[in-house]
């Protein structure tokens, strides 16, 4: 048997099975080619029967045993019954690992994930390295698929009913330690001891149960407790997802249908499961992102001849909340940053926010009270400009001023070596009138950041007519190393993201002067799959930034972003939203809201307007998809993949669509430009106006993302 993905060795009567062979890739996925050599291999086991001690499994790979199945192969499925024959493939071979008559042992270290992690379930012994690198889950629901190789009914098994449910519902990964504590793992060695330590499994017993996992494994088994168990999770997953998700609710389906099946009944509806939920269309979308997230991956920017910066040390250009998110973000990757203030207050917010933000990973357990102390400490406020002749990566998050901005950068400038790198995060100030203030423009950017700065994926990278191609491509790679989702931009009013949200709040504010309550407004959202709507959005930004960056956008885009009076009226009474505990809602002092602000209401139209969903879901997000189409137009970003990127990890547009624009073209161009017409006509001439660039593709039959390619 010729192997080109698999290496197979005998050594001592021990058959060593090893992933990544002759691989150039850093991630090992199962493809066709991979999954027939794994079959033909675990035959061969099986003829040698018990002549074996046992059969160990692991990977060339440093940092990855198995990423799972090739994406590209379950997107390439046409029909729920080649889906579903594909996961029954995939189960067969692994059931025959399961019923080898001899041990099996599994040696992971770094990535196992969906399939990976599926076929070690499979083996008797897990063993894992203690890595940092190493992650065991099955993400696929994340896909909007169920795991189909056996996963959900192999990990409750194996961990028990509520951490399986737990795992598969959310998707998440368990660090080597947080495996082994719940079971998943048997040990935790040294990268390098694992394929020496792997024998010692071959023959031992299991550890006896704790009390608690005896309690756990007793009340599970139990038919009215299990009953209880699926209906308190399945209330979770509704009141999370609001029904819009599939895939939670046919695992659990499936899960809840099959504990008292035996293994070919119940792999028999996995499979079926997973054939139906991979040729849907929210697989397809989710799935579409996925591709979308790993091809921004790859800088497709100006190339430069000259050698990229080295971006080792860090400074945040002004504290607060969003300067201790971005110092946070910097210790986080090890550049022990400086944070620069004007007074001590502002520093001191900035620490506790930073602070903040590692207690929060602390208490999640992804780090270690040494590290919180170690990282929250490379952290160096201060008043003054000391130690920035070693900086190589500013960002400035001060004051929303021009001219403020312009002052610092030019006095900034000269306390940084030849080679930094100055970048503002800026969300709406022009990126090109700011270069005016540097001596060296070519190595200056826009780098936006969204708020809260852990938890918003985006980053935005603005550049200008000046900016080196060496500028922008380090600044894509420091993104992904800070593990952030980069979009490059050009410079222009509000840039993409804001850009495409103001005529979303805007239109609101017009909503809500034409009588529409504040209720059927954000319920309308949340109903298309928003995860807030627009007056608790704007709560959440802040009511007077929305009305200085609607001020913003009005001065660049003209009449079609003409503000409505509505954001003005509440920044008068000082309803600015969450900050002041006021806005369209009212908060608590821990920012939690405690129900609608009675006083917005007299600023409100005596009369109310009942209008229906799905009018008010058109009023709302039509002019983000014809603000999407005069972007593309104006080339602040190629592709309709970047506006759709943007909008889903910058303001969380439902992933479950695919993307505005993914959306857009599944409802059909044709339609949407109609409607625009008829609000063009009924509404507001200025607002409605279709772009140009729309009305092309619907005269070509062309489609937003055909346009694109």
């Amino acid at each position: 048997m010729a192997n080109n993905k698999i290496s197979l060795e005998y050594k001592n009567d021990i058959a060593y099975i090893g992933f990544g062979f002759n691989s150039t890739k850093s991630m090992t996925t199962l493809d066709i080619e991979t999954m027939m050599e794994l079959m033909e291999i675990v035959e061969e086991l099986h003829t040698k029967g018990t002549a074996l001690k046992g059969a160990i499994f692991f990977s060339h790979k440093e940092n990855c045993f198995l990423a799972g199945a090739d994406i590209n192969l379950i997107a390439s499925m046409k029909t729920e019954a080649e889906a579903a024959d594909g996961a029954e493939r995939g189960q067969n071979i692994y059931n025959r690992i399961e019923d080898l008559q001899i041990p099996t042992v599994v040696c992971v270290d770094g990535v196992c994930l969906g399939g990976g992690l599926e076929l070690s379930l499979s083996c008797k012994a897990i063993i894992a390295s203690n890595s940092s690198k190493t992650s065991l889950g099955l993400p696929e629901v994340k896909l909007g698929l169920i795991p189909g190789f056996g996963g959900t009914y192999r990990l409750p098994r194996k961990i028990g009913l509520p951490n399986a449910l737990d795992m598969i519902l959310t998707g998440k990964t368990l660090r080597a330690d947080k495996a082994k504590r719940i079971g998943l793992v048997e040990e935790v060695y040294p990268r390098e001891n694992l394929l020496a330590m792997a024998p010692n499994f071959f023959n031992r017993k299991a550890k006896p149960q704790s009390i608690k996992e005896s309690m756990t494994e007793l009340a599970t088994e139990n038919f009215v407790t299990r009953k209880i168990i699926f209906q308190k999770v399945r209330e979770s997953v509704l009141k999370k997802t609001n029904g819009f998700y599939q895939a939670p609710l046919k695992i659990l389906d499936v899960m809840d249908s099959g504990m008292m099946k035996g293994r070919t009944s119940y792999l028999a509806s996995e499979a079926q499961a997973f054939g139906e939920l991979a040729i849907s269309e929210q697989s397809k979308n989710l799935q579409h992102i996925y591709f979308m997230s790993e091809a921004v991956k790859k800088y497709n920017g100006p190339k430069s001849t000259k050698p990229l910066p080295v971006l080792s040390r860090g400074a945040a250009l002004g504290a607060g909340t969003m300067g201790g998110g971005i110092a946070w973000l910097m210790a986080e990757a090890g550049m022990q940053p400086i944070m620069k203030d004007l007074t001590t207050d502002a520093l001191n917010l900035g620490l506790k926010q930073s602070s903040q933000n590692f207690q929060g990973a602390l208490k999640r357990k992804k780090i270690t009270p040494d590290e919180f102390e170690r990282k929250q400490r490379s952290i160096t406020a201060q008043l003054d400009y000391s130690g920035f002749k070693k900086i190589d990566l500013v960002i400035e998050a001060v004051v929303e001023n021009m001219d403020i901005k312009k002052k610092v950068f030019a006095e900034t400038e000269k306390q940084v070596h030849l080679e930094t790198l100055l970048t503002s995060n800026t969300s709406s100030l022009s990126v090109q009138e700011m270069s005016k203030a540097l001596e060296r423009p070519e190595r200056f950017a826009g780098l936006h950041f969204f708020n809260p700065v852990h938890l918003m994926p985006l980053v935005e990278i603005i550049i200008h007519d000046k900016i080196a191609p060496e500028t922008i491509e380090a600044l894509h790679k420091w993104v992904l190393r800070v593990k952030k989702t980069p979009v490059i931009v050009k410079d222009g009013p509000g840039f993409l993201v804001n850009r495409i949200l103001m005529p979303y709040l805007n239109e609101a504010g017009y909503l809500l002067e034409e009588g529409v309550s504040v209720k059927d407004l954000d319920q309308a959202a949340l109903n298309f799959g928003m995860p807030m709507g627009p007056a608790r959005l704007l709560d959440e930004v802040g009511i007077d930034v929305a009305v200085k960056v609607g001020k913003v956008m009005h001065d660049g885009l003209g009449a079609r972003a003409y503000p409505s009076k509505m954001s003005g009226k509440l920044s008068e009474k000082n309803f600015l939203g969450k900050k002041t505990s006021k806005g369209f809602y009212l908060y608590d002092e821990k920012g939690k809201v405690t129900g609608p602000n009675p006083e917005v209401e007299e600023l409100l139209p005596k009369e109310k307007k009942k209008m229906s969903e799905s009018e008010l879901q058109m009023r709302l997000f039509l002019p983000m998809i014809n603000e999407a189409a005069a972007i593309l137009k104006d080339g602040i970003v190629e592709t309709a993949a970047d506006v759709d990127l943007g909008l889903i990890f910058g303001i969380g547009f439902p992933p479950f669509r695919g993307g505005l624009l993914r959306y857009a073209d599944s409802e059909g161009l044709d339609k949407i430009l109609g409607a625009l017409k008829n609000f063009s006509e009924t509404v507001d001439r200025e607002r409605y106006t279709p772009n140009s660039y729309l009305t092309d593709l619907v005269e070509t039959k062309t489609t937003f993302y055909e346009k694109a390619k």
